[in-house]
């Protein structure tokens, strides 16, 4: 890990810490002979690989954070077996198995030999990707997204380089930047924008969603911006090897000269370090240089929305966007892109130019309305988004379906987990009446179900709502407002303040 085309064979990092022995896990239980003693060395032995694998690659962060220009030329050798033990054991082992036929219990039953040979082949260059098998599944307004499903030994390989290249690249993303990031997810995207839009000066929203960008990113620009950081030979030949490993469908490999595999472990990264050069060094640029007003930024993968105090600052963005789009291969999706009059104030302005309500816009599976409370302040209302709960409700309708001769109360557990689920992603606050609607409609669902096991069914309403209080979750609101999340989160972000670690306000760092 050296500046330029320096090389050397370990990280040179200042303040290097001592590395501490871990305390076993389990200790020898006396009277159980050897089997209980081999089992602690084991487990002391995990226990300070863990460690010793955590601390390599926190000293990889400290370096990243110390310089942002220093570019990684020694990087494969934290790629070593307790970094792929961990890799393996954090895949999800009932996955559909890949071109290979190879399922995780399958690896699993040889793991330290399997383990050993994939090292080896890494290191002395003897690894080859194996294309990833299509699969399409449906999207929630009806199309279907086609998937790759990498083998088994890829999965591995690439959660492993993953886990290193996270600690360079965590330290140079900026704030609104929420997709597939380790410690952030979807409802701290919608916090942020909430707070963004109610505590700040928004009045006008840029919806944007760019066209197939998992299908269209340059492979050569890609690459490019990787080598800002990463000079390790080594690891830069495994992005090239995933990025042209190619698709099998049909008996026939096809190699993309563009695009990023979607599906694939790795490609949610190589997503924020492309969309990082290209839109988000530049919007935070263009907002400290360009805006007269306030701008809020929240991107999640290649969905984001841009909030701004004035028209004039939404339209020059918009069209400097598309043209900073266009040099890199990519374009906003034209039906997908609106700017709309939106914020606490859209509503009074549009009343006073005798317009409407102000529209609507959806930002990860919530539709976002201008709304009031009962003493007429203004409330940012998200409800869940009608395709997605459409969809949501087919896909329990085929499970129904496929269960239809099941004990009712497999299905009963089911539909609970089913139920669960969902509530546990779109239970928000003004969210309740469309919880209420759907845990209604699975029930309507289960109902006819049940009447077309026999034609002489005689199940009442009565009767089968006492089997669905039994079963399914009562609707009830388990996130916090976002306002109160998102400043508890980040304490010094206020509308208008320098928060680097936020990054929703205009001139913020984030």
């Amino acid at each position: 890990m050296t500046h330029g085309r320096e090389k050397s064979d370990s990280p040179i990092v200042p303040g290097k810490p001592t590395n501490k022995a871990g305390r076993p896990a389990a200790e020898p239980v006396e009277g159980r002979g050897g089997a209980e003693g081999n089992a602690a060395r084991q487990s002391r032995r995990r226990t300070q690989s863990r460690e010793s694998v955590s601390q390599a690659l926190d000293r990889v962060r400290e370096a990243a954070r110390l310089d942002g220009k220093l570019q990684f030329t020694a990087l494969l050798h934290h790629v070593d077996i307790d970094l792929l033990r961990g890799s393996y054991r954090a895949l999800k082992r009932g996955a559909a198995p890949g071109v290979d036929g190879t399922t995780w219990q399958d690896y699993g039953e040889d793991l330290e030999s399997n383990l050993q040979d994939l090292h080896g082949r890494i290191h002395r260059g003897a690894y080859r990707a194996m294309p990833s098998r299509r699969r399409t599944i449906p999207k929630a307004d009806g199309r279907q997204r086609p998937l790759g499903i990498a083998a088994l030994e890829d999965k591995i390989v690439q959660r492993a380089v993953t886990a290193v290249l996270n600690r360079i690249y965590e330290e140079d993303f900026l704030g609104f930047s929420y997709g597939f990031r380790p410690g952030r997810g979807q409802h701290d995207a919608l916090d942020a924008l909430a707070a963004g839009i109610t505590r700040g000066k928004v009045s006008w929203i840029l919806d944007a969603d760019i066209a197939g960008f998992f299908d269209s990113l340059s492979h050569d620009w890609l690459m490019g911006f990787v080598e800002h950081r990463i000079g390790d030979r080594r690891v830069l030949r495994l992005i090239r090897k995933w990025l042209k490993a190619g698709v099998l469908e049909d008996g026939r490999v096809t190699v993309p000269e563009e695009g990023s595999p979607q599906g694939a472990v790795i490609s949610p990264l190589l997503a924020n370090v492309y969309l990082h050069y290209v839109l988000d060094l530049w919007a935070h640029q263009w907002r400290q240089r360009h805006a007269r007003g306030d701008v809020i930024i929240v991107r999640y993968a290649d969905d984001f929305v841009v909030g701004f105090q004035y028209r004039s600052d939404a339209e020059r963005f918009r069209a400097a966007l598309e043209a900073r789009l266009e040099d890199f291969a990519l374009s906003l999706h034209p039906d997908k892109t609106r700017l709309i009059e939106f914020g606490r104030f859209a509503a009074s302005n549009r009343e006073k130019r005798g317009l409407g309500k102000p529209e609507t816009f959806t930002f990860l599976g919530f539709t976002h309305i201008c709304a009031k409370t009962r003493s007429g302040k203004f409330q940012l209302r998200r409800k869940t988004r009608r395709k997605r709960m459409k969809a949501k409700l087919k896909e329990i309708k085929e499970g129904l379906r496929a269960r239809s001769q099941a004990p009712v109360s497999e299905q009963g557990r089911w539909l609970g987990q089913v139920v669960r689920g969902y509530f546990a992603y779109h239970a928000v606050p003004t969210n309740a009446p469309a919880l209420a609607a759907f845990r209604y409609d699975v029930k309507r669902l289960w109902l006819h179900a049940l009447r077309r096991r026999s034609q002489n069914d005689r199940t009442t309403w009565a009767k089968f709502a006492r089997l669905a209080e039994r079963w399914l979750p009562k609707v009830r609101i388990t996130h916090p407002w976002p306002n109160e999340r998102f400043f508890v989160r980040h304490p010094r972000q206020e509308p208008g303040a320098l928060a680097a670690h936020a990054g929703i306000c205009a001139g913020g760092a984030g």
